[in-house]
C-alpha cells in the first residue's frame, strides 16, 4: 500500500512555475523536486494536455503555467493527478456471516464518500497563488 504523491509534486511544480515566472526546464524543475527529470516530464504532459502548462521545445524552451496562478484550483490539480478514489476497500469480500463483516463495507462507502466530498470542497476553494503566497510568507519568516 503505497503513497501516491504526484498531486503533491504536480502542485509543486506549479508553484514554482508562477514563483519563477519564467520557462523552467524538467533538469530545473527536477532539481527543486529533488527527483528524475523523467518524472518530471511525464507530470509535466499531464499538466500540458489538461491546460495548466504550456511548454516550448528548443534552447530557450520550458514549461510555463498556461493562465494565471489565480485561475488554477488544487482540485483541478488533484483531478488531473490521481486517479480513482482517495480511499478503497479491503480487495478481499469480508465474512458475510459476521454482523460487522456483513455491514462494514456500506458503511465505509457512505463516510469515503463524506470524507472525498470534503476533500473536493477545500481543494476547490485553493488556488496555486495561495500555495505561493505561502511559500513567499515563509521564505519572509526565515530571514
Amino acid at each position: 500500500m503505497g503513497i501516491n504523491s504526484r498531486f503533491a509534486v504536480a502542485v509543486h511544480i506549479l508553484a514554482l512555475l508562477a514563483l519563477e515566472d519564467r520557462p523552467l526546464s524538467s533538469k530545473y524543475i527536477a532539481g527543486s523536486v529533488n527527483t528524475n527529470p523523467v518524472v518530471i516530464r511525464r507530470i509535466l504532459s499531464t499538466l500540458s494536455k489538461a491546460g495548466l502548462i504550456e511548454t516550448q521545445l528548443g534552447v530557450d524552451g520550458g514549461s510555463t503555467l498556461a493562465r494565471p496562478a489565480e485561475k488554477i484550483s488544487l482540485l483541478e490539480v488533484y483531478n488531473v493527478s490521481e486517479q480513482g478514489h482517495l480511499f478503497a476497500l479491503h480487495s478481499n469480500q469480508p465474512n458475510p456471516l459476521c454482523p460487522c463483516g456483513r455491514n462494514i463495507q456500506p458503511t465505509l462507502l457512505g463516510v469515503f464518500k463524506k470524507a472525498e466530498a470534503a476533500l473536493e470542497s477545500t481543494l476547490a476553494e485553493a488556488t496555486i497563488a495561495e500555495v505561493v503566497q505561502d511559500i513567499v510568507a515563509q521564505l519572509q519568516s526565515q530571514s
